[in-house]
């Protein structure tokens, strides 16, 4: 098995629409842009470009977004979630895309395995204010509760001067340790969604 068997999809949580620019897009896409560097193709999508509905099904009925967007987290291997930092939480674009994914729970495969077994998500996080670790352990346990595994090192993240008005998308060059953890997390998440698909979870006694 090659690293070109493998495709991500990178959810990015900003508040703010395309085409104006937006730091936690930028950060998804440098880990995209790491994961290619192992083979790995990809997609962003900006999630508040699309209308998501509310709830916690797979799919919410006419009009929602969702089920397009969750029919290529399927077809993905890598999930990465992006998400600014807003008063000390992820953005509450990011946790309706959790909610959302809590309809996960109710789709398991002819084994009893919830159809996420076996795909593997990263994190990544963005502000001018602290949290960083607050919201990268609230999307790890949330990932992991609907049946996401999560490799050593899968979180990067930059983080500002507290109260200062500069983004990350305003740096004039990524600094080092954001890119060498970037780096890592493309790495090891790589390596554990390349383990995972040649030897799958065992059937679910549930």
């Amino acid at each position: 098995m090659t690293d070109s068997d493998l495709t991500a999809l990178v959810l990015v949580g900003t508040l703010t629409p395309s085409p104006e620019r937006s730091s936690s897009q930028l950060l998804g896409e440098q880990v995209l842009a790491e994961l290619g560097k192992h083979g790995v193709g990809g997609t962003v999508v900006r999630l508040v470009d699309h209308d998501v509905k509310p709830g916690v099904q797979v799919d919410m009925g006419p009009g929602d977004a969702w089920p397009a967007i969750r029919q290529q987290m399927l077809d993905a291997d890598i999930l990465v979630l992006s998400t600014p930092i807003w008063m000390g939480q992820p953005s509450s674009v990011i946790k309706r895309a959790l909610e959302r994914l809590d309809g996960e729970l109710s789709e398991k495969d002819d084994e009893g395995r919830l159809l996420t077994y076996g795909k593997v998500a990263a994190v990544a996080v963005v502000g001018n204010e602290d949290g960083a670790h607050h919201v990268s352990a609230e999307l790890f346990q949330a990932l992991n509760d609907v049946g996401f595994s999560l490799a050593a090192g899968a979180v990067t993240y930059w983080v500002g001067e507290a109260m200062s008005g500069v983004d990350y998308q305003d740096l004039d060059e990524t600094p080092e340790t954001v890119a060498s953890t970037t780096a890592t997390l493309a790495a090891n998440t790589v390596h554990l969604a390349r383990r995972l698909k040649a030897a799958p979870y065992p059937p679910s006694g549930g």
